[in-house]
């Protein structure tokens, strides 16, 4: 199979000019997204309401059209799953991503068209396999398996036609016959909806595979590593895959989790970040291990970037590619070719690079602490967890935190539930370096924390293995993308956790 690898890498860059055109020109790029969008939706329900055939320009369109969340736009989306059409996109949608996010326990129905899976999500995947060749021209990648850990797949009861799942299941049930060939497990298996089942069958029907690649959550891949290295008796993933090159992660911070990785894989590999959401593919890495992920400007997806501080305005500004700034957090805002229009993304960014564009999710706009002043936000934590770990030899599964407030008692602080696959001999010491680390990172945190006036030093707990997954069993939530939240302002995650 060698032999292929110099045709494959040949054949990926053959696609390398096509991404250096909008690389090189992303303002360019994102004005002729827009303009694609607003003509193929000129004559649907929404188009009509805001006259899109009168828009000409981004400026007239950011005027005209209004921010929108997912329950401004749900009443399209419920009558679309019930069978109308030409609502909000000009073409059949007969596909919906379940999207679960940790910000409420309802289900959100994101339409996935076929442009969005051509256009977009399939297209951006071409673009990370062909971005991946170019910095590795000699990779076997392609003369292997992809093990992909995907989602779920259902069978939508309010349309005969219409059909949901987890983004992974939708793109995996819709992908060409010749991408079946290149991927792990069997359809059957890669769409099973019991997660403690799915990892026993995964496990079995991989264990003789030549896995190349591996694409999935970290919790959930960490735990089918550990289920192998049982059954195999061997010492590191390496033994039982020796070809292993890449592995492909997103949804959460893989920082709190890379050295965990590269324990049980047992030799160096490559780890690529993509940003791939049910709402559209929007970013990854085109350098593995180089912070920032390229932004993907030509992919049916125009973006705008909201400045966290106008969130829960009553009309928010939104900018533009040539205003952003490096390092400041920006609310995402996208109008894309599934039929979201000015969508309030949930998720925050930073850009890391303005030539090309690159950025780095940084939290979730409701999924931050900020009860004294503080404006902690999820990459200050996981950054802090990664220093702490280090400081004290400990390995973090999984962690929560949400403040304590103000009693007669003393003053605020923040309380943490930390999941240890290997507990800090002094769990002590490990609060005082996480408290240092915050303070490194982010200086409202360190104001407040100046001799224990505002707040004091974080309350950690360790909690049993396993309490984690046992909560999002409860909450229906195990598996695919659901996540613990890291952050939150709210102490209602907490207790429940510490109710079990």
């Amino acid at each position: 199979m060698k032999l292929l690898s110099p045709a494959i890498s040949s054949l990926a860059r053959m696609r390398l000019w096509r991404i250096e055109g909008w690389k090189n020109n992303p303002a360019d790029a994102q004005r002729e997204v827009l303009q694609d969008l607003v003509t193929s939706a000129q004559y649907t329900e929404f188009g009509r309401k805001y006259n899109f055939s009168g828009l000409f320009n981004v400026k007239t369109f950011k005027q005209t059209v209004p921010i929108h969340e997912y329950e401004d736009l749900q009443p399209y989306i419920q009558r679309i799953m019930q069978g109308e059409q030409n609502l909000l996109w000009n073409t059949p949608v007969y596909w919906f991503a379940k999207s679960s996010g940790t910000t409420s326990d309802k289900s959100k129905f994101i339409p996935v068209t076929d442009e969005c899976l051509e256009d977009c999500h399939y297209k951006a995947a071409k673009d990370v396999l062909t971005l991946y060749y170019q910095f590795n021209p000699d990779s076997d990648l392609l003369t292997g398996k992809g093990l992909v850990i995907g989602g779920s797949h259902n069978i939508n009861p309010l349309n005969a036609e219409a059909q949901y799942g987890d983004l992974s299941a939708v793109l995996l049930q819709n992908s060409p016959f010749w991408g079946h060939w290149l991927r792990v497990p069997d359809l059957s298996i890669a769409l099973m909806d019991e997660w403690e089942s799915k990892i026993e069958k995964l496990a079995y029907s991989t264990i003789k595979e030549n896995v190349t690649s591996i694409s999935g959550v970290p919790t959930w891949t960490l735990v089918l590593f550990r289920r192998i290295l049982e059954l195999t008796g061997k010492s590191t993933m390496a033994e039982v895959w020796p070809h292993l090159e890449l592995y492909m992660h997103g949804g959460v911070s893989f920082t709190p989790y890379k050295e965990q990785f590269q324990k049980l894989i047992g030799k160096p590999i490559h780890y690529l970040e993509m940003y791939n959401a049910s709402e559209g593919f929007f970013a990854a890495q085109d350098i593995p291990g180089e912070d920032g992920m390229l932004l993907f400007t030509d992919h049916g997806i125009f973006m705008e970037f909201m400045p966290v501080e106008e969130y829960g305005k009553p009309h928010p500004e939104t900018i533009g590619l040539q205003e952003v700034e490096l390092g400041k957090n920006y609310a995402m805002v996208v109008s894309t070719n599934g039929g979201l229009w000015r969508y309030l993304l949930g998720d925050t960014v930073q850009f890391t690079s303005l030539n090309p564009f690159k950025i780095k999710v940084s939290g979730r706009v409701k999924h931050f602490i900020n009860a004294f002043g503080e404006e902690v936000i999820v990459d200050n934590s996981d950054r802090a967890i990664a220093v702490a770990s280090e400081k004290t030899g400990a390995i973090v599964n999984d962690y929560t935190a949400a403040p304590v407030y103000f009693s007669e008692s003393g003053n605020g602080g923040h309380e943490w539930l930390i999941e240890f696959e290997k507990e800090p001999a002094d769990l002590n010491h490990f609060a005082v370096e996480l408290d240092s680390a915050l303070k490194s990172v982010n200086s409202d945190y360190e104001a407040k924390r100046h001799k224990d006036i505002a707040l004091r030093i974080p309350l950690v707990r360790s909690l049993s293995k396993g309490v984690f997954t046992t909560w999002l069993k409860s909450k229906g939530k195990l598996g695919g993308q659901h996540k613990v939240p890291r952050l939150s302002n709210d102490r209602k995650y907490i207790e429940e956790i510490l109710s079990l």
